[in-house]
């Protein structure tokens, strides 16, 4: 994911769809016309794209689902699951021997970490290695995969059987393009039908950019209607933190609404009252990292007092060398 604090010039924790496929409108036309029959065919997307613009769309009360998995009963708990995101094996088996009972991804930390731009479908490896190795530990994990990677639902449906065969529980898909434009809305349908298709056990969070990019806002809650009958599992509206607006959401949705925390927005406590089901942190300790590890070299370099509570070489260690989870 691409995320931070909307409005600040850090990168978001969700992720964006691919660059180079931006332009290519033929393309993804015809990709969505071979995936179309997915997405329940005519009235299940047709009418709410019409209306996307108008806001005006109720919920729908999406698609007949089997039993939840593990990582989706979750998201139905009587408080919202707090999703910390790692960026790499050490950051997630940390977060795991804390008792968090999943972890997250942030796009950001895996494509930074790796020297690679965030929201331009250039981690798609990055992010498949980095699943294969959590996937060999035993907590829950859920990847964000930015738009997929691709403009072509069935390239985001292979890079689903990746995830879910390397471990995965969750993909987090956005329909965010890093020009700052939305995907159009029966595209990110089709790749979350797709999705759903090729792995049916994997929790698909669909998330809109209408907030975090601040534009076409009133377009959220028809967008949502579409995505949940295409076969989401929950909903992401980062951006969002108005409580009057997170209130209407979580009383006309039917799926769980994942929101993303800001220091400056509601607590966790605030979020839960709201009926939010899942709280995610995005990028937020990737970057708290990294400023806390740049002031800590410069504090010593100058003479100034630093916190130099830290792990122990051995326990450092052991995360590298244990499985995720086990430590």
């Amino acid at each position: 994911m691409t995320d931070t604090t909307p409005g600040t010039t850090t990168d978001t924790t969700t992720d964006t769809t691919t660059r180079t496929n931006a332009t290519d409108e033929p393309g993804r036309e015809a990709a969505a016309h071979r995936i179309g029959p997915l997405v329940r065919a005519g009235d299940a997307t047709a009418a709410p794209a019409e209306a996307a613009g108008t806001g005006d769309v109720p919920l729908a009360d999406g698609p007949r689902r089997g039993p939840l998995t593990a990582f989706a009963r979750l998201h139905h708990q009587p408080a919202p699951l707090l999703l910390p995101n790692a960026w790499d094996h050490a950051s997630a088996a940390a977060l795991a021997a804390e008792g968090f009972p999943a972890i997250g991804t942030t796009s950001l930390g895996v494509a930074a970490a790796a020297g690679l731009p965030d929201g331009a479908a250039a981690t798609a490896e990055a992010t498949l290695a980095l699943a294969r190795r959590l996937g060999q530990g035993s907590f829950l994990f859920s990847v964000d995969a930015e738009g997929g990677f691709s403009d072509d639902p069935e390239d985001v449906a292979e890079l689903a059987r990746g995830l879910h065969a390397a471990g995965a529980a969750g993909i987090n898909l956005e329909d965010g393009r890093p020009d700052g434009t939305l995907a159009p809305v029966e595209l990110h349908a089709a790749k979350i039908a797709a999705v759903k298709a090729a792995a049916p056990a994997l929790f698909v969070n669909a998330r809109t950019d209408t907030h975090w990019l601040g534009h076409r806002e009133d377009e959220t809650a028809a967008r949502l209607a579409v995505y949940e009958r295409a076969g989401a599992d929950g909903v992401f509206v980062p951006g969002l933190s108005d409580p009057d607006g997170i209130a209407a959401l979580t009383a006309a949705l039917t799926l769980p609404l994942n929101i993303l925390y800001t220091p400056t927005g509601p607590t966790l406590a605030d979020l839960a009252a709201l009926g939010v089901r899942r709280v995610s942190l995005g990028s937020l300790l990737y970057r708290k990292a990294l400023t806390t590890a740049v002031a800590t070299a410069t504090a010593i370099r100058d003479g100034r007092p630093a916190d130099l509570t830290s792990l122990s070489y051995a326990q450092a260690q052991a995360l590298a060398a244990a499985a995720p989870g086990t430590v």
